[in-house]
């Protein structure tokens, strides 16, 4: 049995971050492809130079990605909104910290998500609900 459910899209971003969403999306899908070691050596390589992102520059980067993309907005859209979303920061010149691993409550899922000053963004899901299981921190300046 399914359950019916809309998804909720950001409204209110401005069109310059929607375009720079819809610029980063193609790269995200692409790397969305990559086996996770490749995924995260190319996200170590460009994280260089960047400051670690704010709450609020991480959730601006999502909330583009989502009011971009259908896709990055459902349910099944994580990987590519989390790689969207920290490749819109890079452009920015900041840097989340990108995430992948699973839910520590059953049933047992998969994610992928950005966190911000040690926190998931825009999950709404308590701390420690996600445990990490591969990380792209912001590099040391």
């Amino acid at each position: 049995m399914t359950t019916p459910s809309a998804l909720e899209r950001p409204t209110g971003v401005p069109l310059g971050h929607r375009l720079a969403a819809l610029l980063v999306l193609l790269p995200a899908v692409a790397l969305a492809l990559l086996p996770p070691r490749r995924i995260r050596t190319v996200l170590g390589v460009v994280r260089r130079g960047a400051a670690p992102a704010t709450t609020t520059q991480a959730q601006d980067a999502r909330d583009a990605m989502c009011a971009a993309s259908l896709r990055c907005a459902g349910p099944k859209g994580c990987l590519p909104r989390s790689l969207g979303a920290a490749l819109l920061c890079r452009l920015r010149g900041t840097w989340p910290t990108w995430c992948t691993g699973v839910r520590v409550v059953p049933p047992f899922t998969a994610h992928a998500w950005i966190e911000a000053e040690g926190r998931p963004v825009g999950e709404g899901v308590p701390d420690g609900y996600f445990a990490r299981l591969v990380a792209v921190e912001p590099a040391d300046l």
